[in-house]
């Protein structure tokens, strides 16, 4: 690793590409818990209708897109600064607190559309919940990743306005 004392910085420079690899596996696992969702919402019935008709499931599956878009962005341009030797400590940061987190929403709107087959253990969606818990904090739970962000922006001299100066 070099000399003593020394090996948090090639380590530092691991641990955020494997935070950005970790939101790319969230990104896929919420494209899949997001299509199947919507192929739910498609062929479920309830009092007549299908469900995809009802609006709340409706903000649901908006809901859960928005957040995936989100994080696929961050992602790629986390990912995009990585690949072209750009500082990227701010980017992975703010890609794995963001994503953490969404990806839970994710998880989360889709037990809601689903109802209690998505509690199931033989559907898909435990496993993908399950998924989510860990993938939180894997490389650095949101909290750890943004006091890196508030390090980084406090570091680079930013001062926060006070509210009065708004």
């Amino acid at each position: 690793m070099g000399d003593v004392d020394q090996g948090w910085s090639p380590l530092k420079r691991v641990l955020q590409k494997a935070a950005v690899a970790k939101c790319a596996e969230m990104v896929g696992s919420g494209q899949q818990i997001l299509d199947m969702t919507v192929a739910y919402a498609k062929e479920r019935e309830q009092f007549g209708q299908l469900i995809g008709s009802f609006q709340a499931i409706q903000h649901h599956c908006t809901s859960m897109l928005i957040d995936l878009e989100g994080c696929r962005w961050i992602t790629y341009k986390a990912a995009w600064m990585i690949d072209e030797g750009m500082p990227h400590d701010k980017e992975a940061s703010i890609a794995k607190a963001w994503c953490s987190e969404a990806y839970r929403r994710i998880v989360a709107l889709g037990h809601q559309v689903f109802g209690g087959i998505g509690y199931m253990e033989e559907h898909d969606l435990p496993l993908y919940f399950r998924r989510a818990r860990v993938a939180e904090a894997t490389f650095g739970d949101a909290a750890f990743h943004r006091k890196i962000v508030a390090d980084h922006i406090y570091s680079n001299g930013w001062v926060i306005p006070s509210p009065v100066e708004f």
